[in-house]
C-alpha cells in the first residue's frame, strides 16, 4: 500500500529541515588559526612559527573577541618529562576566571559554551612556568571572530621567581604536598596580574621558580641576568627582542634564593642588572621590592641590600629606580608561599605603591 504524504505536511517536513540544517550551520564552529590577526598575544613568545606560537613563561596571556554561544581552544602540549601538563587559566566576559589542564600532547578543549548569543571576549592564560615545559597556540574555533579588544595603554613587567610565578598558591584541586609539585601554580591570579587588572594595565612576568640574582637554589645553574634577554628564561639561547614589550614600570622581587649574601657581591651585581634594564627600557620607572616571603633576618638584610643599591642608583643619575617593602610577611601557601588570598593582599599593597607613583 503506497502512502501519500499531503502537501501541506510535505512543505511542514521540507520546512522542518531547513530549519534544523539552518541552525546546525548557525552554530557551526569554525577554526580560526593561530595567525589570525584578531587574536592578541602579551608575552615572552617565539613566533618563529607563526601557525604554533611557543610559549614558555607563566603570565604569558592570549585575548580574543568572538560571536557565539561556544568556544574551543586548540593548543599543544610538551608534555615534559613525558608526564608534566600545563595549567591554563580560562577568564570569559565578567565570569569567575577557572583553571584547565592539559592531557595529552594534543588538545582540543571547550573553554567556553551555554554563553548568550552575542559578543565575548576570552583571556587564556598559561598558569604554570618554564620548568613544566612549553604550549603551542594552535587556534580557536567558534562561530565568529571579532575584531580584538583594545589593549590597556599602561604596561607593567614583573621579574621575580617561584612568588612571581604564582607557585604554591592555589590549593583548589590539590592540597599541599598531594600531587605534582606544579598542580598549585596559577599564574594568573598571583599578584603580578592582579596588580596590572587593578591598575587596567597589560602584564608580563619574567620569572622562575628557585632563580636569584646571585644565586639560585634547587641546582639552578643560571641566575636572572644570565637569562633575562631570552625567550625561554631556564636555559634557552632563543633572544628575546625587547621592542616587543616597552614597561611603564618594571618591578624587581629577588632575593629569597639569594639569601643572606656578600653584600658587596649582591649589591654589586644587583646594581649592574639595574643598569641592564635601564638600557633595555630607557623610559620606565623602576621599582626593587623586599621579597614578601622573606623570614625577618632575611627581610632586614635584603630592605639594608636594597636601601644602598637605590641610593647609588640615584646617586649617579637615575633618577627613576626606587625601592617598595612590604608591610609583613606572606607564607600561607604551599612551601611558605603566598597562598590566593595573600597574593590579593600583596597585590593591594603594590597596587596602591603604584598608584601614588605613577598617578594612574
Amino acid at each position: 500500500m503506497k502512502y501519500i504524504i499531503p502537501g501541506s505536511l510535505f512543505a511542514i517536513l521540507i520546512s522542518i529541515s531547513w530549519s534544523a540544517n539552518a541552525a546546525i550551520l548557525k552554530d557551526s564552529l569554525k577554526l580560526f588559526r593561530a595567525n589570525n590577526a584578531n587574536i592578541q598575544y602579551v608575552g615572552r613568545i617565539d613566533f618563529s612559527n607563526p601557525l604554533k606560537p611557543r610559549m614558555w613563561s607563566p603570565g604569558v596571556y592570549i585575548k580574543a573577541r568572538f560571536m557565539g554561544k561556544k568556544c574551543q581552544l586548540l593548543i599543544n602540549d610538551e608534555v615534559m618529562y613525558g608526564k608534566s601538563h600545563n595549567y591554563l587559566e580560562i577568564a570569559v566576559d565578567n565570569n569567575k576566571p577557572y583553571r584547565i589542564q592539559t592531557t595529552g600532547k594534543i588538545n582540543v578543549i571547550t573553554v567556553a559554551e551555554g554563553l548568550a548569543d552575542g559578543e565575548h571576549t576570552i583571556t587564556i592564560c598559561k598558569d604554570t612556568e618554564s620548568q613544566i615545559g612549553y604550549i603551542d597556540f594552535v587556534g580557536l574555533r567558534c562561530l565568529k571572530l571579532l575584531s580584538p579588544p583594545k589593549q590597556p595603554t599602561h604596561k607593567i613587567e614583573y621579574i621575580g621567581d617561584s612568588m612571581t610565578s604564582g607557585a604554591g598558591m592555589d590549593q583548589s584541586t590539590t592540597p599541599c604536598g598531594k600531587g605534582e609539585w606544579y598542580d598549585q601554580h596559577n599564574a594568573y591570579m598571583s599578584y603580578g596580574p592582579r596588580t596590572s587588572r587593578n591598575l587596567n594595565a597589560q602584564w608580563l612576568l619574567t620569572s622562575v621558580s628557585g632563580i636569584g640574582m646571585v644565586h639560585s637554589c634547587c641546582n639552578m645553574d643560571v641566575a636572572m641576568p644570565q637569562v633575562f634577554d631570552k625567550v625561554y628564561l631556564r636555559n634557552d639561547s632563543l633572544a628575546w627582542d625587547f621592542k616587543r614589550y616597552q614597561p611603564d614600570v618594571v618591578t624587581v622581587c629577588l632575593g629569597q634564593n639569594d639569601g643572606l649574601q656578600d653584600s658587596i657581591l649582591y649589591c654589586d651585581i644587583y646594581s649592574k642588572f639595574i643598569k641592564t634594564l635601564r638600557q633595555k627600557y630607557p623610559a620606565a620607572d623602576i621599582v626593587c621590592l623586599s621579597s614578601p616571603m622573606a623570614d625577618e633576618k632575611l627581610s632586614i638584610a635584603l630592605q639594608h641590600y636594597l636601601t644602598a643599591i637605590i641610593a647609588n642608583a640615584n646617586l649617579t643619575g637615575d633618577k627613576k629606580v626606587y625601592k617598595y617593602f612590604f608591610s609583613k610577611r606572606y607564607y600561607q601557601g604551599c612551601g611558605t608561599h603566598p597562598d590566593l588570598k595573600e597574593h590579593e593582599f600583596i597585590a593591594d599593597e603594590l597596587t596602591t605603591y603604584l598608584k601614588q607613583l605613577k598617578g594612574w
